[in-house]
């Protein structure tokens, strides 16, 4: 049985885009990833887009979603939020995990990164966890 997650953070350009990714990336046919974000920038982060490029992953194909256009694939496994503390409203959802992950929107290369780094271990752990 699939596994649904939604990746929230609160623009949805870089931490909850890269977690989706990895998600998919990991999970494969097992997961349905989604993000979104609580005041979404309209954009994901050119940052973000070459950082998972660097892995052999097309952000480009992306977009950046509120809570409300992803709201009608819920009930969730687990809904994984960033850090954005009363930004993020609840999802119905079997399962709420907080990963304090800060924002590498302005971050230079080498430390965005460490951060996309930290998110595929994180999403790993989770998907093993489900």
């Amino acid at each position: 049985m699939k596994k649904k997650l939604l990746f929230v953070c609160v623009e949805n350009s870089n931490r909850s885009q890269m977690s989706q990714a990895f998600a998919k990336i990991i999970g494969g046919e097992n997961v349905e990833a989604y993000s979104a974000g609580s005041k979404p920038s309209g954009m994901v982060n050119p940052k973000a887009t070459a950082a998972m490029k660097e892995l052999g992953y097309d952000l480009s194909q992306h977009e950046s979603k509120s809570l409300k256009e992803v709201e009608r694939f819920a009930p969730f496994d687990a809904v994984v939020t960033m850090g954005c503390g009363d930004a993020c409203p609840w999802m119905p959802a079997k399962k709420f995990v907080d990963w304090e992950i800060p924002d590498p929107k302005n971050m230079e290369p080498a430390e965005f990164n460490k951060v996309r780094d930290l998110i595929k271990s994180k999403v790993s752990e989770l998907l093993s966890s489900l």
